[in-house]
């Protein structure tokens, strides 16, 4: 196994001249380097160089072009997250409503396993699943200030307060052992399917967690792939071998998926954000076209147009 050194500033920018790249302000550079890391800016390098076998770069790329790609990705990021912070909201409040309407406040009504799936292939993972909430009950009942809050004026804690807990990911898992007309009651607030919703979930969970812990976000792909919409359709997205080839698995998979989740107005703005963070990225790019970034994401030429589709037609 090939040995990674320690390697310091100056070693790092001579590293980068040696595989091709121009650098025009060397203090600059290590400025950046030591602020946001060698490793993490390299993760961008994939565009700029020439081929996969021949790692150096394009004739002309410049370290302010990496950079660029760097920023871009991590304002792209936070846009996305702010905005899964939304849909993570609006899905724990629409859960706790229901459940708690049907099933009452008290967790020792709203956590009976009478109240979930029955299906013998989703027991174990009921049981896992109801066993996390509880202890998410313990551990926070002295330690954050609502489930305190209720625990010492009322001796309980209702679902709508757990939920402010509970990741994205359990509430996900939540929903996938609710009973089926559970499921279908908070899959119709957004207009599609419980099976459509059960598929996103996990895909959000994934993507939510990406934008927390800050990794690359515009390249990447999630293991779980989408269902055909009509935005695919309407968009006129080209097919391959009879699968379209974007917005199945990648980052505008899930655009698909917000367009289908966020009100309109919070779909527009987000939109909005995301067109000015490419053109930014457009008007620092020399090297490579922008479109050589938006296929990497998935991203149709004519992707702001589903902003236009209406909400009524959804899925094929």
């Amino acid at each position: 196994m090939i040995e990674k050194n320690f390697k310091t500033l100056d070693e790092q920018v001579k590293i980068l001249k040696q595989k091709g790249m121009t650098i025009h302000d060397e203090a600059y550079v290590k400025e950046v380097l030591l602020r946001e890391n060698y490793f993490f800016l390299n993760g961008y390098r994939h565009l700029f160089m020439n081929s996969s076998e021949d790692k150096t770069f394009k004739e002309g790329t410049t370290f302010e072009e990496l950079y660029s790609l760097f920023l871009f990705d991590r304002s792209f990021r936070n846009i996305l997250f702010k905005y899964l912070l939304v849909i993570e909201n609006n899905l724990k409040s629409i859960t706790s409503y229901q459940l708690s309407k049907k099933y009452g406040y008290k967790e020792s009504d709203y956590l009976k396993p009478k109240n979930f799936t029955r299906k013998p292939d989703k027991q174990a993972q009921l049981n896992d699943l109801l066993k996390k909430m509880k202890r998410q009950i313990r551990v926070n009942c002295s330690q954050h200030s609502a489930t305190l809050h209720y625990v010492s004026n009322y001796g309980y804690i209702p679902l709508w307060i757990l939920v402010k807990v509970l990741s994205f990911g359990i509430v996900s898992e939540l929903y996938s052992v609710l009973k089926p007309e559970d499921q279908k009651e908070i899959a119709d607030i957004y207009g599609i399917e419980s099976n459509i919703l059960m598929n996103y979930l996990p895909i959000l969970a994934n993507y939510r967690n990406l934008c927390a812990h800050e990794d690359i976000l515009y390249e990447n792909k999630t293991q779980k792939y989408i269902n055909d919409t009509v935005f695919h359709s309407l968009l006129k997205i080209p097919k391959e071998d009879d699968e379209y080839i974007y917005g199945k698995n990648d980052v505008f998979a899930l655009i698909i998926i917000l367009k289908q989740m966020l009100i309109q107005e919070d779909f527009k703005n987000m939109c909005l954000e995301i067109d000015n963070c490419i053109e930014t990225l457009n008007y620092n790019l020399k090297t490579i076209s922008i479109d050589k970034v938006l296929e990497k994401m998935g991203f149709p030429l004519n992707w702001e147009d589903i902003r236009k589709i209406e909400r009524s037609k959804l899925n094929v």
